[in-house]
């Protein structure tokens, strides 16, 4: 298997507050947008974040068609919420990072974590949740940074 993940999807209890956080809040442009389904936003090159209504992301890993009917397979349990997951955003200095926890916090987002310096490499950070639970680190990290292929270089 190869290196590498293509979507990132998260299920999404109410897919209009994420399209108004991403969408309306932040600007980002949807890649595909299927009200009461589905919201797709290109993060990346070759990587997509999908936001799928809980419901349908339900019955979707459960197995179970539109007609109602089971597919063949075992039935997955998508009771407990993600926890110790993240997804990070990185900027380019200290004040970007202050600059972006106040756009996301306009949008509809909380501050779990004001920017900061972390206790780890240096790292300028804040943690922020959408409307939906997602937690969101916006970070500057001085030991690295993410070339114009979109690359993580280290050191």
């Amino acid at each position: 298997m190869r290196q590498q993940i293509h979507f990132v999807t998260l299920s999404t209890t109410d897919l209009d507050a994420a399209r108004r956080f991403y969408r309306d809040g932040l600007g980002w442009e949807p890649l595909a947008d299927v009200p009461g389904e589905i919201l797709f936003f290109q993060v990346a090159p070759g990587t997509v974040l999908g936001l799928f209504d809980s419901v349908k992301f339900d019955r979707d890993l459960a197995g179970t068609q539109d007609s109602g009917t089971e597919a063949a397979g075992p039935a997955m349990s998508t009771s407990a919420a993600v926890s110790g997951v993240t997804l990070a955003h990185n900027v380019e200095g200290p004040e970007e990072v202050a600059w972006t926890v106040e756009a996301m916090v306009q949008a509809g987002g909380r501050v779990l974590r004001a920017p900061e310096y972390g206790g780890f490499g240096g790292v300028h950070h804040a943690f922020v949740e959408d409307p939906n639970g997602v937690v969101w680190e916006v970070a500057h990290n001085p030991g690295w940074h993410v070339d114009q292929s979109g690359n993580v270089v280290l050191g």
